[in-house]
């Protein structure tokens, strides 16, 4: 900690200090930790340079883990299915890749210029180097709260993430209004577990039993169902 601040520290380091307290409202202690992680091995053939895979590797489960935690406490009445498919949409390489560039990770990045390469892919692996590097440096809770309180804040949606991705009802409801065909959903038990109810449900369509779904509430149980005839019909 006393060698960062007594060494001097180059105009790209402290342009990228400032990336990252800007971007993700965390002061790097290791900036060396932080460079690996903008860095694309196109670099380190034939050099002592470090790229960014192992960070990246590392930041994709810290990542998963704290969207895991964060989902987990903020949807208490989903299930586990429901949580698997909102978390996959919000740390799934598009999603990242949007938000690299909407940072401007692109401009931190170092690779070898003139070759062809996916920049967007770049980003999305270096944003998750990044979340690598915050755990090393910072621990836990550093990530916890630059995904929280900085980057979901700013740059993640999860209202029309759910109204785009999620609500396998109306996408369900669509699917057989272009097919022409009579879609129902019928409670097939409900049941009292002392604090809550327990609702099972099933989707017929033209009076044929498809997926079925349970959930503690109705609408619950008809995403479920619902999810699953659309998987049954390939359309997930």
């Amino acid at each position: 900690m006393i060698t960062f601040f007594k060494k001097k520290k180059s105009q790209d380091d402290l342009l990228l200090i400032r990336f990252i307290i800007r971007s993700f409202g965390y002061h790097p202690s290791s900036v060396r930790l932080f460079r690996q992680a903008v860095t694309h091995k196109s670099l380190s053939h034939n050099t002592n340079i470090i790229s960014n895979e192992r960070l990246e590797f590392l930041g994709d489960a810290i990542l998963d883990a704290v969207v895991a935690e964060m989902l987990f406490n903020k949807y208490p009445d989903e299930n586990e299915g429901y949580l698997t498919k909102i978390k996959s949409k919000v740390v799934s390489r598009k999603t990242l890749a949007r938000i690299g560039e909407e940072i401007g990770l692109r401009e931190m990045l170092r690779y070898q210029r003139g070759r062809t390469i996916n920049l967007s892919t770049l980003e999305g692996n270096a944003f998750e180097a990044i979340i690598g590097a915050i755990y090393l440096d910072g621990g836990y809770a550093s990530v916890k709260k630059s995904v929280e309180k900085h980057v979901f804040r700013k740059y993640i949606n999860l209202n029309k993430l759910l109204e785009e991705e999620i609500d396998f009802k109306s996408r369900l409801y669509i699917w057989c209004q272009k097919k022409r065909l009579k879609l129902e959903f019928i409670v097939i038990s409900e049941q009292n577990n002392g604090n809550s109810w327990e609702y099972e449900v099933e989707v017929l369509i033209n009076e044929k039993r498809y997926g079925r779904g349970i959930g503690n509430s109705k609408k619950t149980a008809e995403q479920a169902a619902s999810q699953e005839t659309l998987d049954l019909m390939g359309e997930i």
